[in-house]
């Protein structure tokens, strides 16, 4: 884990808030300089803690109306079953997250997004049911999001 000042954790709330900030306003934004402040962001980046930068699109505005999270269990638990299902489920764009869970029934957790009700059972029915090793789905549908946030928490990390 890296050693983070108050500084560090103020540069990361306001790169999480908006990525694309210039350095000059990121540096008025916490007080600090723009050469130190692009000297410690160049820090955190080389160090692996900042990945990269993204930009985030409104679903909706593009057509992709209905998310679903889907529970996939497998039929054996080996490591040839999982690598295959993971290399598979890479392949699909409208899988948005997918991770290997504990304390369910299911072995695997999958965020979907998709246009609607006929493109999700396409993709149930002729992909995610077809993949090698998939045993039983069961889909909940996204009514609302109460919170959608890629924000980490930072308030306690680094702080001695």
């Amino acid at each position: 884990m890296l050693e983070l000042d108050k500084l560090d954790r103020k540069i990361l709330a306001e790169l999480q808030k908006q990525g694309d900030i210039s350095n000059l306003e990121l540096a008025e934004r916490i007080g600090l300089s723009p050469t130190p402040c692009a000297r410690r962001v160049k820090r955190m980046q080389d160090e692996g803690l900042i990945l990269g930068q993204v930009t985030l699109l409104e679903p909706a505005m593009l057509g992709l109306k209905l998310s679903a999270l889907v529970q996939v269990s497998m039929d054996r638990h080996t490591p040839d079953r999982f690598e295959r299902f993971e290399s598979e489920i890479l392949k699909h764009p409208e899988v948005l997250e997918c991770l290997l869970i504990t304390g369910q029934s299911a072995d695997y957790q999958l965020k979907v997004v998709v246009s609607d009700m006929d493109e999700y059972q396409e993709f149930l029915l002729n992909t995610l049911t077809r993949i090698e090793g998939v045993a039983d789905v069961h889909s909940s549908f996204i009514m609302r999001k109460v919170l959608d946030t890629t924000a980490l928490p930072l308030k306690h990390i680094g702080a001695h």
